[in-house]
């Protein structure tokens, strides 16, 4: 892999901390902006909806430029709203910075798997996007943390300036290292939106969407579960997650190997996998060891299995970067609206392991909307 895909990681890495960050400093923001902690949620809801509309939006403005020029100047927009958060002297101004680094951040991860496709053979995609996409997961496992601790010992301003810093090197790298790309690298507008009368793209986003709706539809729930019902100390919890962080980048890291030579075979084996796990923790949740094996075997798949739907998508219709922009909105979409249906669950009265038979739910589904192409090759 050319060292310019693991550049671009970083710039993942840094964008999707950014994205998770809040929920590690939710009480030192809440008393400095003098609001609840619900209110403080709305960032991170924020942020977000701006990846799902905003990205899109913003990706198609810059479909006249090239590729490395795109995404300096998405570089250039999420440093002006990370800094405009560490900045941030009232509500308001935190939730315009919020809503500025979420489209940035849409559009970047569309525009940095066009990239790593463009310096790839075909036959590499998959691996390189799961390499690029291995920021996102990192992220979770060690951006979150560190953000957190940053900010429990320097303050939570110190951890928005610590994220802006890392874009800030990266988009310097970037402008350094990337070569910079001729003519038929220009992005065409007329040739980027022609993809989308595709039907079978549509079904791959609806794949994806799934995939994560149903994987965010526990994970969101992951805590509750399981304290209250698997009877895990709080102290345990940190590490819980790590362990499921953990199995999530190895996931990545062996499907991303096999995407592009097996895309559907995996896409319909890890999604077995993974309703045979949310039914397995719904069904045994009291047990600690179903539990661990339960969230390991999620891990394994679930988000782990973005560089099969980015293969798929990719040898669907192509490495436009509008098309990777907007299947990052539809895989958003399923974070929202997974962890969303999950909450439903709980305060509808259907109890706290409601989330799981959520997640399961959206797993068949997404089985369903894959067998009308086992039969092909191609897609």
């Amino acid at each position: 892999m050319p060292s310019m895909i693991y550049l671009l990681a970083v710039a993942i890495f840094a964008m999707t901390t950014s994205e998770f960050m809040v929920a590690g400093m939710m009480n030192e923001l809440a008393d400095d902006f003098g609001v609840s902690i619900s209110s403080i949620g709305y960032f991170i809801t924020a942020y977000a909806g701006a990846m799902v509309i905003g990205g899109p939006l913003l990706t198609a403005t810059l479909l006249h430029i090239r590729r490395k020029q795109a995404l300096l100047s998405l570089i250039a927009v999420f440093f002006i709203g990370q800094t405009l958060g560490a900045m941030a002297w009232n509500y308001e101004s935190m939730m315009l910075a919020r809503i500025l680094t979420g489209i940035a951040s849409s559009a970047a991860f569309g525009i940095s798997v066009s990239i790593s496709a463009g310096l790839v053979p075909p036959h590499s995609r998959g691996k390189a996007a799961s390499i690029v996409l291995a920021g996102l997961m990192i992220a979770t496992v060690v951006g979150l943390p560190l953000t957190t601790v940053i900010a429990q010992y320097f303050g939570w301003r110190m951890s928005f300036w610590a994220v802006a810093i890392v874009v800030l090197l990266s988009g310097i790298l970037i402008q350094w290292l990337l070569p910079s790309s001729t003519q038929k690298d220009r992005m065409n507008a007329k040739d980027e939106l022609a993809s989308f009368q595709n039907p079978h793209l549509w079904a791959a986003y609806a794949t994806s969407m799934l995939i994560i709706g149903g994987t965010f539809a526990a994970f969101s729930y992951f805590t509750p579960i399981l304290t209250d019902v698997t009877a895990f100390s709080d102290a345990s919890i940190p590490y819980l997650l790590a362990l499921y962080g953990i199995a999530t980048v190895i996931g990545n890291i062996v499907i991303g190997r096999l995407a592009d030579r097996f895309t559907m075979r995996i896409l319909v084996t890890g999604l077995s996998i993974l309703l045979g796990a949310l039914v397995l923790f719904a069904v045994g949740a009291e047990n600690k060891w179903i539990a661990v094996l339960s969230i390991v075997l999620i891990g394994l798949t679930g988000v782990a299995m973005n560089p099969a739907m980015i293969a798929r998508v990719m040898n669907t219709a192509g490495s436009g970067t509008m098309v990777n922009t907007v299947h990052t909105s539809f895989i958003t979409l399923g974070v929202a609206i997974g962890s969303f249906l999950g909450g439903i669950g709980i305060s509808s009265g259907y109890g706290l392991v409601s989330p799981l038979w959520v997640g399961a739910c959206f797993a068949v589904i997404g089985l369903l909307s894959i067998v009308p192409y086992l039969q092909k090759s191609k897609v």
